[in-house]
């Protein structure tokens, strides 16, 4: 079984701030990490392998540094690292990043299953999931909770819903997007640290995955950030006085002109 795993570096959240003078992210001494819902990806990718037997492969798009976090999925299980790397690449969204996550995707050749966390805690789109599995033409399923079985290429899973969860069959090769409950994920083993220390991470530059140009960075998305700043903070209140009855009044006349 072929697994492929994607990942993505992001900023830690609770280093996160704004720059007040660009109104960007400041990532100077901000650390980045694995994107938390990913290393849930990594774990199933990994489970599955041990099950079923065979490859996981864990893929990234981003600069140089980026690199790092392949290393930590290899000490977590992953056989294969490859870090999708270009400044073509710089400013893309979510449409630009699916084009150019397949594109590198299709150059790895035949696979059984994509593995992606349920959405970045950078953007929280939820879209590169289930935007890949279209830009494949794949069959997916988003927010897996459980799988519960992969033979004759047909991999069986529950999805998680609002009211409870529904049992899915699908077609391999397939790609699956899972949310926190599907396991817990193991800390790196010490062998896994001496293979990751000693990880040659292949790179892939917008040539070598045969891109289109118009497709890559911002000249290829169809969405641009404009400006990031946090909400001012606003303290007014006003009390409400009398008894309940008047309290209410008085709350309904000011929420009246809303309506």
């Amino acid at each position: 079984m072929k697994i492929i795993v994607c990942v993505k570096q992001v900023p830690d959240a609770k280093d996160v701030r704004l720059d007040p003078k660009t109104n960007t992210l400041a990532r100077e001494g901000v650390q980045s990490i694995m994107n938390p819902f990913d290393r849930y990806a990594l774990e199933e990718g990994v489970r599955l392998k041990e099950l079923y037997g065979g490859t996981v492969t864990v893929v990234t798009m981003g600069p140089p540094q980026a690199a790092e976090v392949l290393r930590d999925a290899v000490s977590c299980g992953a056989d294969d690292a490859v870090l999708v790397s270009d400044r073509a690449f710089a400013g893309a969204d979510t449409w630009a990043t699916t084009y150019t996550l397949s594109q590198a995707i299709r150059k790895l050749g035949s696979f059984d299953l994509v593995i992606c966390g349920k959405q970045a805690i950078d953007g929280d789109t939820a879209q590169v999931g289930p935007g890949l599995a279209q830009r494949l033409d794949i069959p997916y399923t988003a927010f897996a909770r459980k799988v519960l079985g992969c033979a004759d290429g047909i991999i069986r899973l529950e999805r998680m819903m609002d009211d409870g969860y529904d049992e899915v069959e699908m077609n391999m090769p397939a790609l699956l997007t899972v949310v926190k409950d599907i396991n817990e994920p193991r800390v790196p083993s010490l062998k896994g640290k001496m293979k990751a220390k000693k990880l040659q991470v292949v790179v892939m530059s917008a040539a070598d995955i045969d891109a289109d140009p118009e497709c890559l960075g911002l000249k290829g998305s169809t969405t641009q950030v404009v400006r990031v700043f946090s909400p001012e903070f606003k303290a007014e209140r006003e009390m409400l006085v009398g008894t309940v009855d008047q309290q209410v009044e008085q709350l309904f006349s000011k929420l009246e002109p809303l309506l």
